[in-house]
């Protein structure tokens, strides 16, 4: 089975509503009632920095990929991954302590996330395995 660019393109905007509505709700969740406004207020500043972030992420990823002559293995995925999840932690915590003003809270929303998002992302990525939409199977002469 091959990608289309339409069904990354669609894969990446669901990831990123999923990703920023975990941030909405457990940003709400740890400020407490009354906190929808900051809530929404770092949700939607996240959807911002991280489209900014994702991208100045996958230019280092290709510079370092071409200077080190290396290629994309499963192993250089998982580096790549972790090192993604710990720019977008850290923007998170970021944006939480400002917006809130309170430091512990922005800790305690990234490290929250941290855990939601990675369980997130997995059912995210087995709900797009099931979804034929964008793809271009390959039989190799097979019906």
């Amino acid at each position: 089975m091959h990608e289309s660019h339409y069904r990354s393109i669609l894969k990446s905007i669901s990831w990123r509503i999923v990703g920023t509505l975990d941030t909405v709700v457990v940003s709400w969740f740890i400020i407490g009632s009354g906190g929808h406004i900051q809530a929404f207020s770092i949700g939607l500043s996240e959807l911002l920095t991280k489209v900014a972030l994702y991208y100045t992420h996958e230019r280092v990823w290709v510079h370092l990929m071409a200077r080190w002559q290396w290629s994309q293995t499963p192993r250089i995925s998982v580096i790549k991954a972790i090192s993604w999840r710990m720019v977008g932690t850290i923007d998170t915590m970021l944006l939480a302590s400002i917006i809130t003003g309170n430091p512990l809270t922005g800790l305690k929303i990234g490290g929250t996330e941290l855990l939601t998002k990675i369980i997130l992302y997995y059912l995210h990525e087995r709900v797009w395995a099931r979804l034929p939409l964008g793809t271009v199977r390959k039989w190799f002469g097979r019906k």
